[in-house]
């Protein structure tokens, strides 16, 4: 690395860390005690949301459920003050679950919390590079079938709350009464927070819903689950803990594959979740940032005994439709879940998991985008399918497949329509000879078209291309014209080129000679171009 690139990188990591102080200035300054106030109580929200969250994640990777509240706990903390995005809450994930259960099935949980540290270095890596800013390339029918995926799981997840614990350990469905009751607890739920806003915005109204339905439950005794029949969020401060695996190569190779996919399921749904969030609080920008902020939150998590986390749909739509736009909404909500764990895990535990589900499902009918039903009809057929199908994939398989899925579909079907735009805008015919005006993108996937648009055979002898009208996007590009050049060559017929950018020239092998160089050459970069750095003007013949 050159001392110029060097100075560069350090000069644009302190203009960042300054743009996020002077950021994180004028939001304090901007407080006051009446948005403090609905602050506080949008975090102490969040926090009841995340136990049984954290605790039902635990159980899907396998681990003991303060494993899961310690992550959310810890990546709640960093990130909320130093995240992308302030408003935006990040924990312990379903889709980060998943993946984790075969590791802990076969080498422990220690190797977790090496692969947890590992997957937090590369994602602090991936921000100090800027890769946040590659989050752009996702196209906006990914996102509504990345929301729309997400809201659909986070509805069945809630299904898995009418289970009961039977006599032989199993977990069946509820019946009966119990069924019921814990029904109609749900509606009360979602019925205080539609309705509570239109009397009242005093108090967050999932909070005044989850207290009014415990409330009920405690004060009449009744028989539904609650949260401390999942399991015992009792515990102590995380403790600092280094994993206890040994320092080795082979170490390495088991934790690596683990801590790529984890950091990149991570940060691809973390940086949709901020611009989802970005767009309800209208605010751009962030995603370098929040991939640091992810990085160093699972760093600390790995050396505090947690599984690691990322940022989380559900509650951070709770938290932002709870009125949580600044950092210390996010805050508060993992101070109050470390308070839960430490000194007040018995009250919590008396809360109904109905209230939770209903706050849930509220989240869900929110977050879900209901208007992609009337603009499928609309839009494109190729962006509707593009819709479905991540929508489709977020709920079978899992959210980093799905967008991966979703944008490889929507670049074949941009290059594919992009292809079709090469074509012949006019021809003069003259006694000298023939000149092609062409126009379009010349790329990988219009190359075969770009030949089909001439004939050496019966073109007279003197042809000229003009390429005023098109842009030479690759490599591909190059190598189609220089193709040409040479099936004019073999028929011994004089062919000359026009407009073409000064990259184009000295990146073209056989056709370089025959190049009419212009004063209104356009100027502009192609794919290619690397090769002007390396000193490179071959094409490989």
């Amino acid at each position: 690395m050159t001392s110029n690139t060097t100075a560069t990188l350090f000069a644009d990591g302190f203009s960042a860390v300054r743009s996020y102080a002077d950021r994180t200035a004028r939001g304090w300054r901007n407080l006051t005690p009446a948005t403090m106030k609905t602050e506080v109580l949008a975090g102490f929200t969040v926090a009841l949301a995340l136990v049984p969250e954290a605790v039902a994640f635990a159980f899907v990777a396998g681990v003991h459920p303060l494993v899961g509240l310690y992550a959310a706990f810890t990546v709640g903390l960093v990130t909320a003050l130093i995240g992308g995005r302030p408003g935006m809450i990040s924990g312990a994930t379903g889709a980060l679950a998943v993946v984790m259960v075969e590791l802990v099935a076969s080498h422990g949980v220690e190797y977790l919390f090496a692969t947890v540290v590992l997957m937090g270095l590369l994602q602090l890596g991936a921000g100090l590079l800027r890769w946040g800013k590659f989050i752009r390339m996702v196209p906006y029918p990914v996102m509504l079938g990345f929301v729309n995926g997400l809201a659909i799981v986070i509805g069945l997840a809630q299904l898995e709350q009418f289970k009961v614990a039977g006599e032989n350990g199993e977990h069946a469905w509820m019946s009966g009464p119990q069924l019921w009751m814990t029904l109609g607890l749900v509606a009360l739920t979602m019925a205080v927070i539609w309705g509570l806003p239109k009397i009242t915005k005093v108090i967050p109204a999932p909070l005044a819903a989850i207290g009014l339905t415990a409330a009920v439950v405690i004060g009449f005794g009744l028989d539904v689950p609650r949260v401390g029949d999942m399991a015992s969020i009792d515990g102590g401060f995380p403790p600092f803990h280094l994993p206890i695996v040994p320092f080795t190569l082979e170490t390495l190779w088991i934790i690596l594959p683990y801590a790529v996919i984890l950091a990149a399921i991570g940060l691809i749904e973390s940086l949709l979740t901020l611009n989802l969030v970005g767009e309800i609080v209208d605010e751009k920008g962030g995603a370098s940032q929040e991939c640091v902020a992810q990085g160093a939150a699972n760093i600390v998590t790995g050396f505090f005994g947690g599984m690691g986390g990322c940022a989380m749909i559900g509650q951070s739509m709770i938290n932002v439709k709870s009125g949580g736009r600044t950092r210390v909404s996010g805050l508060t909500a993992a101070l109050f879940l470390l308070l839960f764990i430490v000194v007040a895990s018995g009250p919590i535990e008396q809360i109904p998991l109905a209230a939770l589900v209903g706050v849930m499902v509220m989240v869900v009918i929110g977050t879900f985008a209901w208007k992609s039903f009337s603009m499928l009809g609309r839009i494109p057929r190729s962006d509707a399918l593009v819709v479905i199908v991540v929508t489709a994939v977020t709920v079978v398989e899992d959210l980093a497949i799905a967008v991966v899925v979703g944008v490889i579909v929507s670049a074949l079907v941009f290059a594919w329509k992009q292809a079709t735009h090469m074509h012949i805008e006019r021809v003069e015919e003259t006694p000298e000879g023939k000149t092609y005006h062409v126009a379009g993108p010349l790329f990988f996937g219009s190359t075969q078209s770009f030949q089909a648009l001439f004939s050496p055979r019966n073109d007279p002898e003197h042809v000229v291309i003009d390429f005023k009208g098109a842009r030479v996007a690759d490599h591909s590009g190059l190598q189609a014209i220089d193709a040409l050049a040479a099936r004019y060559h073999a028929r011994g017929k004089d062919l000359r080129l026009r407009h073409l950018s000064p990259d184009c020239r000295r990146l073209l092998g056989n056709a370089g000679q025959l190049i009419d160089v212009l004063p209104d050459d356009p100027d502009y970069g192609i794919a290619a171009d690397y090769r002007l750095r390396t000193g490179r003007t071959d094409t490989g013949h």
